[in-house]
């Protein structure tokens, strides 16, 4: 009997468009298809609505997101700047400005 390689969910596509692109098809599609958590509430129960629409379905929230993906690196950085940044770097930096004008 012949071993078959697991292809997941590539395998309707059989041998066409070549083994890298569905590769990177496989990728996207698990990453995207796996439960994600809700920025809200924090259950696992977030699915993709429409392109870059993302909705969990326990809360009903609905938030943008990526075209695969609830969250973007992009996205991420964004978050972590609108935090703000220490006190203590604004003072100094209050203080230089004053100096400056």
């Amino acid at each position: 009997m012949v071993k078959r390689k697991k292809l997941g969910p590539v395998a309707r596509l059989g041998v066409r468009y070549g083994v890298t692109l569905r590769k990177r098809l496989s990728k996207i599609e698990v990453e995207m298809k796996k439960p994600h958590e809700c920025p809200s509430c924090g259950v696992i129960a977030v699915k993709k609505v429409s392109v870059g629409l993302w909705g969990c379905r326990k809360c009903g929230y609905t938030f943008a997101g990526g075209a695969y993906t609830p969250s973007t690196k992009l996205g991420e950085v964004a978050k972590r700047a609108s935090r703000g940044t220490p006190s203590e770097a604004i003072k100094v930096s209050g203080k230089e400005k004053e100096k400056v004008e």
